[in-house]
C-alpha cells in the first residue's frame, strides 16, 4: 500500500524516534537479547496509530517476549549474580506399562483446609513456584493425562512434566530430559541424513548446555506417544532452542527420550545470535485415524528478529511451524506461517523495509490444532492493525500439511490469515515489575496477555478460540468460533456472565462426540483495583491502593455455543496474590481438556503458605492444582461478580 510522502516522513521520524529516544527493541551489535529484555534494556516495539495536533506519535505497544521466559531469565540472572544419553528413536511397542503404579509421590498433601475437592499436580516438597500449565489426554488411553508447568523447584525456571494414569486422581512429575544438550547451531545445517535445517542463522554455539526452560505445552498423537514442547535459552548469552522431547508408547507420559549432548533429533530449532530470539512454542499432533496426516507432530512458535536499521534494532517478530513426520525424530525446516493480508495487516516493512508493507509479521502467542481431516488451524495475536486502530487483533491461518520431514520435503502449506475478532487493547492497565509499564492485571499484581487459545468439536470440526481483551472496561473473556475450518470467523461475544472482576488466562476444549457445539473455558477471576482502567504514570506499583490486595479463583464456565454467557462453577479456593520472590508472575496461561462430558482444568494458586519465610523467600507459594468436573451446561445472568462465589 503507497503511503503520502508526507505520511513516510512522518514515520521514518516516529520510527528514528522508537529507536534510539524511547521504549525500543534499537541496541547495539553486542546486545544479549534475552538478557537484555529481562533487565529492562530492551523493550517492546511501538507503532504509531494516529498522530496528534502538534504531529507527534501516538503509539501501541507490540507483542513481545512472553512473561514466563522474561520471569525465568530474570531469576536466573539474579541467581548468577550470587553465585549423554542419545534416543535410538525405535519404539518399544505398546505394552500396558513399565511399571508404573497410581500411588501419588512426593509432598501431594498440600490441598488446605477448603480444597474444593482439588488435586496438586507438581510432587515437589520444595516451596518454590509451578506456574504457567498445560494439560492433554491420551486418546488411546482417555485415563492417561499429560500436563506441564513452569518450575523452579531447582533454582533456574525448567519446564517440568507431569502426567496421570487414572484420570488425575493421583500424579507422579519429573523436569525435562533436555540437560545435556549443548548449544550447537553450526550442527544445526542440512546433512545428507536430515535436510532440513534446525536454525535461523545458524553460528557458533556456545558449547555450553542450557540453563533454563520456560512456555510447556504437552501433546499425545493417536497412539499414546507423548511429546512435550518447551524453549531453551541461556541468560548469559543468546543461545535459544524449541525442542519436542517424546515419550515412547507404553510410557504414558511417564518417561521421555533425552537429547544428546550434540543431536538433531527432537530439535525444531536452535541459535546462539543476537539478531534472532525463539519464544513461546506450543504443540499439537495428528490424533485422527481416518486422517491422512496421522500421528504427524506440529510446532508453532514466535522467532522475534533484529539487525534493522542502523542501530541493529527491531525487524519482526513473525510465527513460525515446523512439523515431523516420523512421531518427533525429524523436524522440518522451520517457516514463516503467519502469512500477509492487504486488508488486514499493514506496516508490515515499518521497522525492516525489505518486508512486504501486508506482512501480519507483529505476532506472539501461537495455537495449533490438527482438523480430522488432517489440516491445521493456527491462531495468533496481532498487532499490524491500520493507523487508526489502537487495538490488535486475533487472527488465524489454515494450513494443509505435506511432505516427509526425514526426507526434507515436508511444509505446512499455510493460506493468508483470517480475522478471528478484535483484540482490544485500550485502556489495559499497565504494572512497572522493573522493566517499564506492562500488560498487567493488579489486582494480584501479576503479568498477563491477550494471546488466544483454539479448541475444535472432534465430532463437527467446528473450531473455537477464546481471549481476553478490555472491551468493557474490565478484563473479559471473548470466544469466536469457525464452522470452516478456520478460513472465516464469527465472533460470539463475551462467556463470563459476571462483571465487577477480570477474567484472563482462558483456557478452552469441546465436549467430545456430540454433533452440538458443547464448550468449556476455564479461567481466573481477580478483585479490582480503583479506576483500574486509567493507569498512573508510571504503572501500578504497590502500595497504591488495592494493588498486590486482590484475592482470585478459578473457575469453569460452559454452555451451548452461540448461546452466551456460560454458567460456571468456581474450582479452586480464594487465593491471595503472588508474593516475594514470586511477586508479579502467575504464568502465562492455564489449560484445559475435556475427556467425554468430563473436564480436567489445570491451574496455579497460591493456597500453600511457606513455613519457612522469610528465609525461603515467599510467603505464599504457588503450586498446580487439578480435578474432574461436569462441564457447566447453561446460560447464565448478568451479575456483580464476587470472587470465591458463583
Amino acid at each position: 500500500m503507497k503511503r503520502p510522502w508526507v505520511l513516510k516522513i512522518v514515520f521514518a521520524i516516529a520510527a528514528l524516534v522508537l529507536l534510539y529516544g524511547g521504549p525500543t527493541f534499537g541496541q547495539e551489535p553486542t546486545r544479549r537479547t534475552l538478557h537484555d529484555a529481562a533487565t529492562g534494556k530492551l523493550k517492546p516495539a511501538e507503532l504509531p496509530v494516529n498522530f496528534n495536533r502538534t504531529g507527534g506519535p501516538l503509539t501501541k505497544r507490540l507483542p513481545f517476549i512472553s512473561n514466563g521466559t522474561l520471569v525465568a531469565a530474570h531469576e536466573a540472572l539474579s541467581a548468577a549474580e550470587m553465585r549423554a544419553e542419545e534416543a535410538d528413536g525405535q519404539d518399544p511397542g505398546s505394552f500396558a506399562n513399565i511399571g508404573q503404579v497410581n500411588v501419588t509421590l512426593g509432598c501431594s498433601d498440600r490441598l488446605g483446609s477448603d480444597d474444593h475437592n482439588n488435586t496438586r499436580v507438581n510432587q515437589d516438597c520444595t516451596f518454590r513456584r509451578q506456574a504457567e500449565e498445560k494439560i492433554v489426554f491420551n486418546p488411546a488411553n482417555p485415563r492417561n493425562l499429560l500436563a506441564g508447568a513452569n518450575d523452579s523447584r531447582v533454582g533456574f525456571n525448567q519446564c517440568s512434566i507431569a502426567w496421570s494414569t487414572d484420570g488425575g486422581a493421583t500424579w507422579g512429575d519429573m523436569l525435562p530430559p533436555f540437560r545435556q544438550k549443548v548449544n550447537n547451531p553450526d550442527g544445526e545445517t542440512p546433512t545428507a541424513g536430515d535436510p532440513n535445517s534446525h536454525t535461523i542463522l545458524a553460528g557458533p554455539g556456545t558449547g555450553h548446555t542450557y540453563d533454563a526452560g520456560s512456555d510447556p505445552a504437552p501433546a499425545f498423537d493417536s497412539q499414546g506417544r507423548g511429546f512435550y514442547t518447551c524453549v531453551g535459552f541461556d541468560v548469559l548469552s543468546n543461545a535459544a532452542m524449541v525442542y519436542v522431547a517424546q515419550s515412547p508408547l507404553g510410557a504414558q507420559g511417564s518417561f521421555f527420550r533425552n537429547i544428546g549432548t550434540f543431536s538433531r533429533r527432537f530439535i525444531v530449532v536452535e541459535d546462539n545470535n543476537p539478531n534472532v530470539f525463539h519464544d513461546k512454542p506450543f504443540n499439537t499432533a495428528d490424533i485422527f485415524p481416518g486422517s491422512p496426516n496421522r500421528d504427524n507432530v506440529y510446532v508453532t512458535w514466535t522467532v522475534f528478529r533484529f539487525g534493522c536499521g542502523p542501530g541493529g534494532g527491531f525487524c519482526s517478530n513473525a510465527i513460525f511451524g515446523s512439523m515431523s513426520t516420523d512421531h518427533g525424530l525429524t523436524f522440518s525446516t522451520p517457516e514463516e506461517i503467519s502469512g500477509n493480508s492487504p486488508t488486514l495487516c499493514f506496516f508490515g516493512d515499518f521497522f525492516d523495509s525489505t518486508r512486504n508493507p501486508n506482512d501480519c509479521d507483529l505476532d506472539q502467542g501461537s495455537d495449533p490444532i490438527v482438523q480430522p481431516n488432517g489440516d491445521l488451524v493456527v491462531v495468533f495475536n496481532n498487532g499490524n492493525t491500520a493507523a487508526n486502530n489502537p487495538n490488535a487483533q486475533q487472527l488465524a491461518v489454515h494450513c494443509k500439511p505435506s511432505g516427509s520431514s526425514p526426507a526434507g520435503t515436508a511444509h505446512l502449506n499455510c493460506g493468508s490469515p483470517a480475522k478471528v475478532g478484535d483484540d482490544v487493547i485500550a485502556n489495559e492497565p499497565q504494572c512497572d515489575f522493573g522493566r517499564g509499564p506492562e500488560e498487567c492485571v493488579p489486582g494480584p499484581w501479576i503479568r498477563t496477555n491477550d494471546f488466544p487459545r483454539i479448541a475444535e468439536n472432534r465430532a463437527n470440526g467446528d473450531v473455537f478460540a477464546t481471549w481476553q481483551d478490555y472491551r468493557n472496561g474490565e478484563y473479559d473473556i471473548q470466544l469466536a468460533r469457525s464452522a470452516d475450518g478456520g478460513l472465516t470467523w464469527t465472533s460470539l461475544g463475551t462467556v463470563n456472565p459476571d462483571s465487577g472482576l477480570d477474567h484472563y488466562f482462558a483456557a478452552i476444549d469441546v465436549v467430545s462426540g456430540r454433533r452440538t457445539d458443547h464448550v468449556g473455558v476455564s479461567y481466573y477471576r481477580s478483585e479490582r483495583v480503583p479506576n483500574e482502567n486509567a493507569t498512573p504514570p508510571g504503572g501500578f506499583a504497590p502500595p497504591q491502593p488495592g494493588v498486590q490486595q486482590g484475592n482470585s479463583d478459578y473457575v469453569l464456565a460452559g454452555g451451548r455455543a452461540p448461546i452466551l454467557p456460560f454458567s460456571f462453577d468456581v474450582l479452586s479456593p480464594v487465593f491471595a496474590p503472588p508474593d516475594g520472590a514470586q511477586a508479579g508472575f502467575n504464568g502465562d496461561y492455564s489449560g484445559l481438556t475435556i475427556v467425554g462430558d468430563e473436564a480436567h482444568p489445570i491451574w496455579s494458586d497460591t493456597r500453600n503458605a511457606d513455613p519457612f519465610t522469610p528465609l525461603n523467600g515467599v510467603v505464599h507459594d504457588e503450586d498446580v492444582f487439578t480435578t474432574e468436573r461436569d462441564v457447566p451446561n447453561g446460560v447464565a445472568k448478568q451479575s456483580i461478580g464476587q470472587v470465591g462465589k458463583n
